[in-house]
């Protein structure tokens, strides 16, 4: 394409200075194109876009003026030949200088630890090994370009063509002396190949390929006024020409080298030529791109012509087609249709007779039906209807009609009013049989509430509660009567249920039944209620005259309603809620039982019935066992009805929630009367309230959180008043006790032997009260023979009949003489035990009442006794020792009895009882009454050990050297004479009611306590004679006939012995001229009172009354009341 050699090379090689550098005649294919452009200016302003330079090898920075003015001047300013009025640039542009230029603050750089970029370089690091590799391989390829093309530049283009294929950002951007440096080389190598004037011919090329035009002027966001695409489009030249002095000053400054200098946009007439070559080149490329599509063009063109022609005369043998067609239609097609059109009227006549005798016999049927629904013949208007659906459906039915062709005209207009009708008739069935259906249901389930056996159900209840419990059932189980006499309502409800499903009204008929459940369990609790008319309290003249002025309100009636069940006494009661909760509880198993019995019946429709005689096959179980028979498609379309219309688990459920609520709102109004009740009346009320929640909860799965909840809190309640009635009962009893010995009788060493045995077992007697199937009346008798037994000693005391033989109670072999106090709170004991045995669940909350029952025992005993209110309250004269022994055993008999109370207590606390709370404080219990008896014992010894100083007072008055008084028989004096009295019936008191053993344990510091009174008494009084001292061992060898054979008396006789032995006698005082006696040796007297035994000095019990504890009014003289 190119004339000469020298058109080859790169335009960026050529300097600006040359002489040829603005002439188009060195580019022959821009000299063709001069021709269509006047001049380049234009090209300039019709170019978009930026040059890419890099890709024409290493760039040549043009330097001169760069302002975008000079592109407007004429051409021979933009050759460089400036005109003479040019001003310098000097004056254009001043470089600013170091005062325009503002300081800049250098700050201090922080040093870095190269350590914390190690995480930053382990992830780049693979990128920029990758990068790496990218740029190893691209110089490889370039390399190996450069090896295959040795003999051309790098600069220039292998084909003369402008090919800017190679582009580096860096390369371009970078500022380089090497381009202004390579020109001259560039001339040099270049002028062999010009040296012949004549240009070689070369072979003919086609145009520049497009890759030779920089990419930028192909980007859709190319805009000129884009800074950087400006430069890229000039090639980095310069606008405005910096002054002279500013380039020498920037070429010294890089690297000590000379900055090439950038060529002026104003005179860059190879800028110019490039934006030229690129128009040209794109030019070039659409007129080849046009001329070899106009063959195509032309060649289409041809076929679409004969395309047409063709279509034209397929178009005129179309018509003439047509009218052959039309005259074959108008000859023969014509006459055969009319033919065909009048053998289909007469088939349709036949056919409108047809259905018009079909109508006929289907509104015939329906007066029919209509007939036999009136008369009550409904099996056989069932029948009729079924056969009229079929004849309206077109299906062969039993009719009168005969060759008539049936067809199905259940969507014709005329058959609309008879659909209706069907279906009314149909409806009308369907309640006759529902009635059927219902009336044989609630007949059996009234039948069966009427007749089964409360003893059976209640016993029954009783089996499952004792199977829940653990323990074993004493009876065997019977088959339960719900479930029994059901084969002689399967005939009826096997032709009920056919009729209903035939009917259409299967699930309406167990719907209707669902609500009949419902109502009948609300009459069921209604029925046994006692009358909501206070017809007692009036007389027959005001129920006349209420009668004909206006009726009774609802809120009336409620208010005398629940006047009435507060008026029921315990076994009006009790008969009521018995037959609420039979009849609920049956009415809903009997219903369950019905409920199979549908289903089994439901799965023979379809099926003969079995002759009669023969019973219907029973329940399988499992239902879909192996051998279960095969039923029908309307068979299981009858279960699925029944079972989705009753649910039966919801209908048991909602049958359940109604008859608790009816029942809780009984049990809140007689709630005050139900909580005090006696002890066996409310363990049956509890028992029949436990057992119906359970059969409840067993019937439908929901335990009845409010009738649970009224109970419990009728159980609580009931504690707390059985608690305070029985300590109550206890005091008055203890207040009235005259606190002598009583009979501890048969019925009382049973009871006894139960609450021993219960830290092992319950026993059976205590479990009567549950056993509500058993009348009360024959509950009562043991129970009045219980009372007897806790009344009658007490009254036998009253009156002073108490000489006969007493029986103790024994506990593990050791016998305790009781007084009815203790007989009595044995029994309180007894009755919380019973309870706890009842209601294990309340063992906790009972344990608390009964301890408390303990500590008023053991209080009112002290205050009594102890504290002498005994006196006051049963009318005693003094306390005497007989009165402390039994207090004394009364309390050791509670004391032994309390661990088998905490035994039987530990084993009914359940899981998530705190036990060992509760049984310590039964601990407590008989530490108290431990200490209280060591109190009675303290109180003996102190007793005593007044009477012993009393009797030293008196010792100390008598005059010993004095001869006996003549009164004495026996030869001692009184006071030895009343200690040995005292001490003797003392003696008898404690030997009665107590012990050997602790006779002795009381008995030993007793003379301990006379030791060491006496001991010191006798020290203390002076003899002057031996006649005196002779007096002082008559009385100790009386004192030791008296009681020596007493437990306990030891060397009391020989301690005093020597006591008084080892005394001195006193010479008396010498008249004027005597000489006194020498005193009588004696031996080394013992000390009167030993250190250790005056330690012993037993304190006086306080009273609770407030008393000091004294001996006041405690006298042991009194041994034989």
């Amino acid at each position: 394409m190119f004339s000469n050699q020298g058109a080859r090379k790169s335009v960026d090689s050529l300097s600006p200075t040359l002489p040829s550098a603005g002439h188009r005649g060195d580019f022959p294919f821009h000299g063709k194109a001069t021709q269509r452009r006047g001049s380049t200016a234009s090209s300039i302003h019709s170019v978009g876009g930026a040059l890419d330079t890099v890709s024409w090898g290493n760039p040549v920075f043009e330097s001169g003026q760069n302002a975008i003015s000079t592109l407007l001047q004429p051409p021979i300013v933009r050759t460089g030949m400036l005109p003479h009025a040019a001003p310098p640039a000097s004056s254009v542009h001043k470089p600013p200088t170091a005062r325009d230029i503002p300081p800049v603050a250098l700050t201090n750089i922080p040093h870095v630890d190269p350590s914390e970029f190690k995480s930053y370089l382990s992830q780049v690091g693979t990128l920029y090994e990758q990068l790496r590799r990218i740029q190893a391989e691209d110089e490889q390829v370039s390399s190996s370009r450069k090896a295959v093309k040795p003999d051309e530049s790098p600069d220039a283009p292998d084909d003369g063509h402008l090919r800017p294929n190679r582009r580096s950002g860096i390369a371009s951007r970078r500022p380089s002396t090497a381009s202004i440096s390579s020109l001259a080389s560039m001339e040099i190598v270049t002028q062999p190949k010009t040296s012949s004037s004549r240009p070689r011919r070369g072979p003919a090329h086609g145009p520049p390929p497009l890759s030779t035009i920089p990419p930028v002027y192909f980007e859709e966001d190319f805009h000129l006024e884009n800074p950087r695409t400006f430069d890229v489009v000039s090639e980095r030249s310069e606008v405005v020409r910096p002054a002279q002095g500013s380039d020498d000053k920037a070429g010294a400054a890089s690297n000590g080298q000379a900055a090439a200098p950038r060529k002026a946009l104003a005179t860059n007439a190879i800028l110019q030529e490039k934006l030229s070559w690129y128009m040209d080149t794109v030019e070039m490329h659409l007129i080849q791109s046009i001329s070899t599509a106009s063959t195509t063009f032309f060649s289409a063109l041809g076929a679409l012509r004969e395309l047409h022609s063709e279509a034209a005369d397929s178009v005129e043998r179309i018509r003439a087609l047509r009218k052959e067609l039309k005259k074959l239609d108008e000859e023969i097609a014509l006459g055969g249709l009319n033919l065909v059109q009048q053998r289909r009227r007469r088939e349709n006549i036949k056919q409108l007779q047809d259905t018009v005798l079909q109508l006929k016999e289907i509104v015939d049927g329906v007066t029919v039906c209509e007939s036999l629904v009136d008369a009550g013949e409904v099996d056989q208007a069932l029948d009729n209807i079924d056969n009229l659906e079929r004849l309206m459906a077109g299906e062969p039915a039993e009719t009168s009609l005969s060759g008539v062709q049936l067809r199905d005209l259940r969507g014709a207009t005329a058959l609309q009013g008879v659909s209706a009708d069907l279906d009314t008739l149909r409806l009308r069935i369907g309640r006759t049989f529902e009635a059927r259906f219902i009336k044989t249901l609630l007949t059996d389930l009234r039948s069966h509430v009427e007749n089964v056996s409360p003893q059976e159900v209640l016993m029954r209840w009783s089996n499952a509660s004792m199977r829940a419990r653990g323990t074993h059932n004493r009876e065997s189980s019977t088959f339960p009567s719900y479930m029994a006499a059901t084969d002689l309502m399967r005939p009826e409800l096997h032709a009920t249920i056919t009729g209903l499903q035939r009917a259409r009204c299967l699930t309406a008929a167990a719907l209707a039944y669902r609500d009949t459940v419902l109502r009948e369990i609300k009459t069921i609790i209604r029925q046994p209620m006692p009358s909501s008319n206070d017809d007692d309290a009036e007389s027959i003249m005001s129920s006349s005259t209420r009668a004909g002025g206006r009726t009774r309100s609802q809120q009336d009636r409620s208010i005398a309603l629940a006047r009435n069940l507060r008026a029921m006494g315990p076994d009006d009661a009790e008969e009521l809620l018995r037959k609420i909760y039979i009849g609920v509880a049956e009415a809903l198993r009997r219903v369950s039982t019905q409920v199979k019995v549908l289903l089994d019946v439901a799965s023979s429709i379809g099926e003969p019935l079995p002759p009669s005689g023969l019973r219907s096959p029973p329940l399988k179980s499992p239902p879909f066992s192996p051998t279960v028979r095969q039923i029908s498609t309307a068979a299981q379309e009858a279960q699925e009805e029944i079972h989705r219309a009753l649910d039966i688990s919801n209908l048991m459920g909602q049958a359940i929630d109604v008859a608790q609520e009816k029942v809780v709102k009984i049990l809140r109004v007689r709630s005050e009367q139900s909580k005090r009740l006696e002890l066996i009346w409310f363990l049956r009320y509890f028992t029949l309230n436990l057992h119906f929640a359970n059969e409840c909860e067993a019937i439908s799965g929901r335990g009845g959180a409010n009738l649970k909840t009224v109970v419990n809190g009728h159980i609580t309640d009931f504690i707390q008043i059985h608690g305070d009635s029985e300590s109550k009962k206890l005091a008055q009893l203890m207040e009235s006790d005259q606190w002598n010995a009583a009979d501890f009788s048969e019925k009382d060493a049973e009871l006894l032997n139960r609450i021993l045995e219960g830290s092992t077992r319950d026993d059976p007697a205590w479990l009567d009260a549950v056993q509500i199937w058993i009348p009360v009346h024959e509950l009562q008798t043991s129970d009045a023979n219980t009372k007897t037994a806790d009344v009658d000693p007490l009254a036998t005391q009253a009156n002073g009949a108490g000489k006969a033989k007493t029986r103790s109670a024994v506990v593990e072999s050791e016998t305790f003489m009781l007084p009815n106090s203790a007989i009595v709170c044995m029994h309180g004991i007894a009755k919380f035990l019973q309870l706890i045995a009842a209601i294990p669940s309340m063992t906790a909350e009972i344990s608390s009442s009964l301890i408390a029952y303990l500590q008023l025992f053991n209080s009112r005993c002290t205050q009594l006794i102890l504290g002498a209110g005994a006196t006051r309250s049963a009318g005693l004269k003094n306390i005497t020792t007989k009165h402390l022994a039994l207090a004394s055993q009364a309390v050791a008999f509670i004391a032994a009895i309390i661990p088998h109370m905490r035994e039987f207590v530990r084993r009914h606390c359940g899981a998530g009882t705190p036990a060992s709370t509760v049984t310590g404080e039964f601990d407590k219990v008989r530490r108290s009454l431990q200490e209280h008896q060591n109190n009675i014992y303290d109180k003996l010894v102190e007793i005593m050990t007044g009477r012993a100083n009393a009797g030293a007072k008196k010792l100390k008055a008598i005059v010993w050297d004095q001869p006996a008084p003549p009164s004495s028989s026996t030869g001692a004096n009184e006071y030895i004479e009343t200690l040995a009295k005292e001490t003797t019936t003392l003696h008898r008191n404690l030997t009665k009611h107590l012990p050997e053993t602790t006779v002795r344990m009381i008995m030993v510091p007793v003379f301990r306590n006379y030791k060491n009174t006496f001991g010191a008494a006798y020290g203390a009084v002076e003899l002057r004679t031996e006649q005196g001292r002779e007096r002082m061992l008559r009385d100790v060898e009386f004192f030791q006939s008296r009681l020596n054979k007493i437990d306990g008396f030891d060397d009391t006789a020989e301690y005093l012995t020597k006591v008084i032995k080892a005394k001195e006698i006193i010479a008396p005082v010498p008249l004027p001229g005597e000489q006194a006696p020498a005193p009588t040796p004696s031996s080394t007297a013992p000390s009167p009172i030993p250190q250790q035994q005056q330690a012993f000095q037993p304190a006086a019990s306080p009273s609770p009354e407030g008393g000091n504890g004294k001996s006041e009014g405690v006298t042991p003289e009194r041994a034989g009341q």
